[in-house]
Parts: C-alpha cells; sequence; structure tokens
C-alpha cells in the first residue's frame, strides 16, 4: 500500500511500508537534458556532479562522509527527464538522509574552483564512454533517431559546451528547475505512514520557505499519433574486434495505454531472461552473440524501442536476418494462448522480485509520482498485463515493429 501526498509547495511526496531495518529515499526532481538550454548541452549532468561539492554547513568531504559513516551510501544520477539523489541507511537515520538530499538539492554553492576540477572529470567520462562502443552506440542512435528533439543531446554533454559552463549558468540552471513543484521525495521503510510523513515535512519547513507558492503546471502531453522519427541505416567505422549494432524505432510514451503492450514485447523478445526469443535464437540455438536485449524507453513525448547485440564481423548479415525474422513472426502471427500465459507470467514475476528491492521501489515511486502524480498499485498492475490479449499485443507490434519503421546503426 502507498501512501501519497502533495505538499502546499508543491513538492510531492510518497511512502511505502516495509518490514527491513533499511531506509531508502529518493529525491527526483524533473531536470534533466531536455531541460538544458541549447547552448548548454550536459549542463543538468554537471548540476548533478556539482550538488555533492559543498554547501554552506559542509564542505565536499563532510558530504561524502555524511551517510557513510552511518554505514549508509548517497548516489545520484542524471537522465534524460530527471536528475534523482537516492540514499540507503538504517531506519533510525532516515530523517539524516532525507534532510541531507534536501540540502544538497537546495543549497550546494556550485563553487567555481571545484567546478574547474569536475569539468575535467566529466570530460575524462565522456572520453572513457566513446571509448566502449557498446554504449555509445545508444547515444548515436538516439541523436540520429530523435533528430531535433531534446532527447537526442547527449547526457555527458561534450567538451566543448562543458567548457562553457560556469558556476553563474549552474546557480541560473538550478534557480529555473530545481522547484518544489518538479520535485518528489519518496521513503521505503519500517515506519508508519503519519512518521515518514513528519520526517519530510521537518525538511520541506526547514528548506522551503513558508509562503512559497508553485507555479501552474503545464498540462500533461496528450496521446500523440505515434511519432515516426528519423528512419536512417547507418554505419560507422570504428575498427573494434567486435561489431555492435542497434534495430530500433520510436515507440510510444509514458501516456500512451498500449505502452502495456509493448512492455510486454520488449520483455518477451529480449528481456533479461535466457528464455527470450532473441537469446535463444542468435545465441543459444545458433551461438551468433554473447548477449542480445530488446529495451523499451519511455519519454513525456516520445519513446524508443531498441534491440541491441554485438557480434563477430562475418555473423552480422545472419544476426540482423535472424532479428527480423522474430520480428515478422510477432508481426504476422499472434501467440499461443499458451504462449502468452507464459510471457505475462515471467513480466509479472520480474516485477514482483524487482518490488522487493527497497532501492529499486524508491525510485520507481518517485518517477511514476513525476511521470503521473500518482503510483500505480501492484494489483492494478497486474490487471493490465493480465488484459492484454493475443490480438492487441500483435497489433501493437505491427504498428511499432513494422519494417518500414525500423532503423539500422552498425559500429564496425
Amino acid at each position: 500500500m502507498f501512501y501519497v501526498k502533495t505538499f502546499e509547495c508543491g513538492l510531492q511526496f510518497a511512502f511505502r511500508r516495509t518490514r527491513s531495518q533499511v531506509a531508502y529515499s529518493a529525491l527526483a526532481i524533473r531536470s534533466g537534458t531536455r531541460n538544458e538550454p541549447e547552448d548548454r548541452s550536459g549542463i543538468a549532468h554537471m548540476t548533478e556532479h556539482m550538488l555533492f561539492k559543498g554547501t554552506p554547513r559542509r564542505t565536499p568531504q563532510q558530504i561524502s562522509n555524511r551517510l557513510e559513516v552511518l554505514g549508509g551510501e548517497l548516489n545520484a544520477y542524471t537522465a534524460k527527464e530527471e536528475t534523482v539523489l537516492y540514499s540507503t541507511v538504517l531506519k533510525e537515520d532516515a530523517a539524516k538522509a532525507v534532510d541531507l538530499l534536501f540540502e544538497l538539492a537546495f543549497t550546494s554553492t556550485y563553487p567555481q574552483k571545484e567546478l574547474d576540477k569536475e569539468r575535467c572529470v566529466v570530460i575524462d567520462e565522456i572520453n572513457m564512454y566513446k571509448d566502449s562502443p557498446s554504449e555509445c552506440i545508444f547515444e548515436e542512435f538516439e541523436r540520429l533517431l530523435f533528430g531535433e528533439s531534446p532527447l537526442a543531446r547527449p547526457i555527458l554533454g561534450t567538451a566543448k559546451s562543458l567548457r562553457s559552463i560556469d558556476s553563474a549558468a549552474l546557480q541560473a540552471y538550478v534557480r529555473k528547475n530545481f522547484l518544489p513543484e518538479n520535485m518528489c521525495i519518496s521513503l521505503v521503510g519500517n515506519f508508519t505512514p503519519q512518521r515518514a510523513e513528519k520526517i519530510v515535512r521537518q525538511v520541506v519547513e526547514k528548506y522551503i520557505p513558508a509562503g512559497y507558492r508553485p507555479a501552474p503546471q503545464p498540462a500533461r502531453p496528450a496521446t500523440a499519433a505515434l511519432s515516426s522519427g528519423e528512419r536512417f541505416t547507418r554505419e560507422v567505422a570504428k575498427k573494434n574486434h567486435q561489431i555492435n549494432c542497434i534495430i530500433g524505432t520510436t515507440a510510444f510514451s509514458y501516456y500512451d495505454e498500449r505502452r502495456m503492450e509493448l512492455i510486454l514485447l520488449a520483455n518477451l523478445l529480449g528481456g533479461p531472461g535466457a528464455n527470450s526469443r532473441l537469446n535463444q535464437k542468435l545465441r543459444e540455438k545458433n551461438a551468433l552473440v554473447y548477449a542480445i536485449d530488446a529495451s523499451y524507453t519511455q519519454f513525456a513525448d516520445n519513446g524508443s524501442f531498441l534491440i541491441y547485440f554485438g557480434c563477430e564481423k562475418g555473423n552480422l548479415e545472419r544476426c540482423i536476418a535472424l532479428v527480423h525474422d522474430e520480428l515478422a513472426a510477432l508481426r504476422d502471427k499472434p501467440l499461443s494462448d499458451r504462449a502468452l500465459r507464459t510471457a505475462k507470467k515471467q513480466l509479472l514475476g520480474q516485477l514482483a522480485v524487482s518490488s522487493d528491492n527497497g532501492e529499486a521501489q524508491a525510485l520507481a515511486m518517485a518517477k511514476s509520482m513525476l511521470v503521473f502524480g500518482e503510483i500505480m498499485s501492484d494489483d492494478e498492475v497486474r490487471r493490465r498485463i493480465n488484459a492484454i490479449t493475443a490480438a492487441s499485443l500483435q497489433q501493437v507490434a505491427v504498428d511499432v515493429l513494422s519494417e518500414e519503421r525500423l532503423s539500422t546503426l552498425i559500429f564496425r
């Protein structure tokens, strides 16, 4: 059972009680690549790094030690549409952890001296990323797929764009985006809802002025026709031993009801299970790849469905042909009743296992509140997945994974 609330300042709160002695918290902020000025690519990610570089109360070392000396952890990440700070501590230290997340989000100072040092770290991160073709091929595919959309920009930015960012630019970015109405704090732990709310209310009153009221929020994007994206077939010379390949297309946004079918299709084709169709066909049966997976990523107004694999150079054409064969099979013939039941059971089992992880739960709750303003109950998730029919699954395969919509990027 979830407990959710929106404070008068606009900040959202979500809580779930567990029996664990460990508490997990996540502060999600609607501030990602999509929110960056066009000439400040990478500023969201740089802001995330700089959150840990000092507040009026703490030095960088004191920030790092605040939870570690308690046996806990503090971390963060930046994505296309959000920045997230999160922590893991013993339940008796939950108030300290939540306070630290708010201290970083609302009072970090972004000192220029620390920025100059951290810029070098991030540029090194960019170079390391470029040295890993199995990772940077995803960034390049999205750049080509999303065209002029902010979703096409790299999360890390570029060395050139990072050099144009100073402390004043970071502070201006934070003032614009780090607003209570753009945030959700989630808490998972062995507390009563009243105790959990008290922990959060104390930090809200400490860091957000009492008279603050949220600005009117833009309307949720309407569910639009499936975006066609930029269709392409590209090869990039990388001179690697292994060839990396992505076959993919645009997909449904968060707000399209058909996204459940696409989640099931992604899991069926190339989910984490060794019994996924693509893993069975390309690895287990034909030994053409070490790993292959399918992923479906949702955004506020778009999405992407990608199939990735790496293979020996001589196996590329056969791998591509087998992937297309599997996609054609899903488009041309509905699943049998038995296959559909098995696919649903596997997905529901994976979701249940994931929801038993407190950190994953806290992150998912915060993201769901930012996106939907609510959290779907476990019973509702099961109902929606069980409502999928063979016909509806086949229709989504036809609509999204049709031959004329698919793009291909190859790193040779």
